[in-house]
């Protein structure tokens, strides 16, 4: 039980520096696209981190495997190096015990992300596409964004707005650019402050502009019109919700379970992959996991990267085969992992296969 502790705490302290690690960079580049939409003014700066939020069991689950895999050889490859699993070895701890713990260690981490990829997951991508839905739904008004010219969803009306109040009900220093009617050049406003006004017989909205000035004309003349005022009105469009195609990360696994479709029991299969993927993987590291001192302590890691590659690349094309009825689902991904389970099983006994080979040489030699 002590070696079990100090090996768990060894492989799981450094699988979550580098999930840590990983997680940082994977949402930072999602962070990045939805600050970018915030910024157009397609999606509102009040759900970025409620959509993040969400969004973590989809990162998680792929994330996890990685992070095992990378753990096993980093602490494994490392007391190989400092000679603590000669130690170990000569202590009559073998390479059976060694293996059955690591996949004790893998099937909590395997549960875990078992969890995340059948419930968690869809679940938090429902939260993200109910939040969008209801995104769609926001007046113009309403996904301003400050000190910024952003095109909105009226044809060709661009808005820009200095400030706005902590309610976001008035804005300040009011700039808007629409077509004229008729074609007759542009209109160009600018108020002091502007106010949302609800119509209560009908619904409609509008913009109220307060102390302001437009201009209409075309660009470049000199015959413009100016009209000065004290309140003038826009009406706001309002937008009708919209229809969004449910995405299959959002399908609960229990739907998936009762369809038929080629598409679903693909996304099905790869749900149920992931957690498989964590003890396969376990193997894998540790067949690759020994280090030579003259080769040093990262140089393992770039075959067992690419194998590793490899296995994730293959279960991507076989999901997207299965999902176009070119790969039969009843191999499905299976397939994959029975293939990448032989290859751990057979460089875990490696050694012993050499050394039956070796044996039956000697023994035609002689």
């Amino acid at each position: 039980m002590i070696i079990f502790r100090y090996l768990a705490r060894q492989v799981l302290t450094t699988m979550l520096a580098v999930t840590l690690v990983l997680l940082l960079i994977f949402m930072s580049g999602r962070f990045i696209k939805y600050l970018a939409q915030a910024a157009s003014g397609s999606l509102s700066p009040d759900i970025l981190f409620s959509v993040m939020a969400f969004r973590l069991p989809g990162f998680l689950e792929l994330i996890l495997p990685l992070g095992f895999f990378l753990g096993i050889l980093l602490a494994y490859g490392r007391m190989y190096l400092e000679s603590e699993m000669t130690v170990l070895h000569a202590c009559r701890f073998s390479q059976a015990r060694l293996t059955g713990m690591t996949l004790a260690m893998a099937t909590v981490v395997a549960l875990i992300v078992g969890g995340m990829s059948l419930y968690l997951s869809p679940m938090g991508m429902q939260k993200v596409e109910q939040l969008f839905v209801e995104q769609s739904k926001l007046t113009e008004f309403e996904m301003l964004f400050p000190g910024k010219f952003q095109r909105l969803r009226s044809g060709g009306r661009v808005t820009y707005a200095g400030a706005l109040s902590d309610d976001k009900k008035t804005m300040y220093e009011v700039f808007i650019t629409e077509p004229a009617r008729e074609g007759r050049g542009l209109n160009l406003i600018y108020a002091e402050s502007g106010t949302q006004y609800v119509d209560e017989e009908n619904g409609e909205r509008f913009l109220v502009l307060h102390d302001g000035r437009r201009y209409e004309g075309e660009p470049g003349a000199a015959n413009y019109e100016v009209v000065l005022f004290d309140a003038y009105g826009i009406r706001i469009n309002q937008p009708d919700a919209e229809e969004r195609k449910v995405k299959e990360e959002a399908i609960p696994t229990a739907q998936l379970i009762a369809s038929s479709s080629s598409e679903d029991q693909a996304t099905l299969q790869w749900r149920l992959a992931l957690p498989f993927l964590v003890p396969v993987v376990s193997l894998l590291a540790l067949s690759m996991c020994r280090v030579n001192p003259r080769q040093g302590r990262f140089f393992h890691l770039f075959p067992a990267m690419l194998v590793y590659i490899v296995y994730l690349g293959l279960l991507i094309v076989v999901r997207k085969k299965i999902a176009e009825d070119q790969f039969p689902q009843a191999i499905g991904l299976w397939g994959v992992h029975g293939l990448f389970l032989l290859i751990s099983l057979l460089l875990l006994t490696r050694e012993r296969w050499i050394a039956i080979l070796r044996k039956g040489q000697r023994v035609r030699v002689q």
